[in-house]
């Protein structure tokens, strides 16, 4: 694996924190509703969205297109960096890892999880193993329930989770498993989610 710059994260303060967002079907659009609303923030971003191959390239370049935050399609070994958001490539998963002076993401081939890869639920475990307590995740619309599991996973380290509601879901499949579950604190609409990360950063 290629080894990136490594960066103190005492000298980058708040990037010590995680934003984990997974969303499937309606979750483009939801995306870049979220991340062009942000201002330049200092904490990192890793992002699943379900979509296939060479779509998750085009997706982060238009979405860099609009946000004050940088946005890439995550390669194996990138570092998660503050005022940046690492989205998922398509058909690999994604997961988070950390040594003794940065966040990383590793990017890899598997079996399918939840009938999807990238999966949710394989970021968000990796997030609560890797981040504990210092994450904020967030769950958004798409069908299925991929997510549920890793974000109950998230919660129980200790961190903060948001599921969006019902009525600003395109499909509420996601969320409305993971509340089931047990792992969500706060249900609230989509354009209050950019709110909670900037509040969460400060």
């Amino acid at each position: 694996m290629a080894q990136p710059t490594r960066t103190d994260l005492r000298e980058v303060g708040n990037a010590t924190r995680i934003v984990a967002i997974g969303a499937s079907t309606g979750g483009g659009a939801a995306l870049e509703n979220v991340l062009s609303s942000l201002p330049v923030i200092k904490l990192g971003i890793v992002i699943v969205q379900h979509m296939p191959k060479r779509f998750t390239a085009m997706f982060a370049e238009r979405l860099d297109n609009v946000c004050a935050i940088k946005v890439r399609e995550a390669k194996n070994g990138d570092e998660v960096l503050p005022g940046q958001a690492l989205i998922a490539p398509g058909g690999s998963h994604m997961t988070l890892h950390l040594d003794a002076s940065r966040y990383y993401v590793a990017v890899a081939d598997g079996p399918l999880v939840n009938h999807q890869k990238p999966s949710v639920d394989v970021l968000f475990s990796s997030v609560a193993q890797a981040a504990g307590p210092r994450v904020l995740g967030i769950i958004m619309t798409g069908m299925g329930n991929d997510g549920a599991v890793g974000l109950k996973e998230i919660h129980d380290a200790g961190a903060q989770t948001i599921a969006q509601d019902e009525k600003s879901c395109v499909v509420f499949g996601m969320p409305r498993a993971a509340i089931a579950l047990g792992g969500v604190d706060k249900i609230i609409p989509l354009a209050r989610i950019p709110q909670e990360i900037v509040a969460y950063c400060r």
